[in-house]
């Protein structure tokens, strides 16, 4: 449609440069015509007398000037009529288009728009995020937000290694920054500010939580995959050239210790000390902030959406040792009150006494 309107506009254009020449060309024609006496003249302007041999130039430009026009009607007649009359040809998308395509429709399906560049996906990633992309939490638009915006500062690993092929035992957390960024704060949300009650000022937005797994003998293995590890150094600069079975191979020895569920809310946000899988103040957050992981909000929407959302994700498919893996024991049903009922802080101030 563009490349037409472009056409359209250079016809105008030379019609309207070619205007006054059409104008001494009607004026050749009226002189040829004119019934007014007086004797022959060679001046092409004059409507009196009797006009022959015109110049060539003259039925040249009119009839250059009629092409325009011709052409303009056809053009125009073909724009308003072709709908009723033609099929239009969808020109096929390619496959990058396709992807920007879905990518910003995915956008606008989230309640939030989510930014096209996140600060915190910066820098070197773990090779989890060549196939599953900085937002990988997306089948379920309930709960997709929350579980991506883990993705800041927790590994993949963090949540996805399986506890039936490495037990929680041999498990041992701490920060790490991969990304290759320096940074020289402390670890994003840690603490808060006593000034503003907000969340420290930091530059460290890369580091994540990632499990190391204790060996026999007492070696520590990350478990977390950065891009920088040998195997996916090796694999990232030559994915586009494996075939489709040497790529299911790849991703058969990547996911050999992954459980595509991740651990659920409760085995990290539960008000029990010592109970919780993630140990907040060894990894250096404040009392304060780990209080506030563990006892403010969190059990509220805990409390309130789990059943909802474990349908979900469960379907009725684990046993009954996978589950207590991934949700953790069942805590005491916390006492709902009128209060709480109508005021969702009472759910705040619960976690607190």
């Amino acid at each position: 449609m563009s490349q037409t309107v472009e056409l359209d506009a250079i016809f105008i254009a030379l019609a309207v440069a070619l205007f006054v020449f059409f104008l001494s060309a009607l004026l050749v024609i009226i002189d040829h015509k004119a019934k007014i006496p007086g004797a022959e003249t060679s001046d092409l302007f004059s409507i009196t007398g009797i006009r022959r041999n015109h110049p060539a130039w003259a039925w040249m430009v009119s009839v250059f000037l009629w092409f325009i026009i011709g052409s303009l009607l056809v053009i125009i007649s073909y724009n308003m009529l072709s709908k009723f009359f033609l099929i239009e040809v969808v020109k096929e998308r390619s496959f990058l288009e396709k992807v920007d395509h879905e990518e910003g429709l995915e956008r606008i399906r989230h309640f939030h728009n989510s930014p096209k560049a996140a600060t915190y996906a910066q820098g070197k990633q773990p090779v989890c995020f060549y196939c599953h992309g900085e937002f990988p939490h997306a089948k379920r638009p309930m709960v997709r937000t929350l579980l991506n915006m883990h993705t800041q500062f927790v590994g993949c690993m963090t949540c996805h290694v399986d506890g039936k092929k490495i037990p929680e035992e041999e498990l041992t957390f701490r920060w790490l920054n991969y990304s290759g960024i320096e940074v020289t704060g402390p670890e994003y949300g840690t603490s808060y500010d006593g000034d503003t009650g907000n969340l420290i000022q930091t530059d460290d937005l890369y580091s994540k939580i990632v499990p190391y797994r204790k060996k026999a003998n007492g070696e520590e293995e990350l478990l977390e995959i950065p891009e920088t590890a040998l195997e996916a150094a090796e694999f990232i600069s030559m994915r586009g050239q494996l075939t489709t079975q040497q790529q299911g191979s790849v991703k058969k020895m990547f996911h050999t210790i992954v459980n595509p569920i991740g651990r659920f809310c409760t085995r990290c946000h539960v008000a029990e000390e010592g109970k919780g899988y993630l140990p907040f103040r060894e990894l250096g957050f404040s009392d304060a902030r780990a209080i506030g992981l563990t006892n403010l909000n969190i059990a509220g929407l805990v409390q309130k959406y789990k059943e909802f959302y474990m349908e979900l994700v469960f379907l009725g498919k684990e046993d009954d040792e996978e589950t207590k893996i991934l949700v953790g024991e069942e805590p005491e049903a916390i006492e709902v009150t009128d209060e709480m009922q109508d005021d969702p802080r009472a759910w705040w101030r619960q976690g607190l006494e």
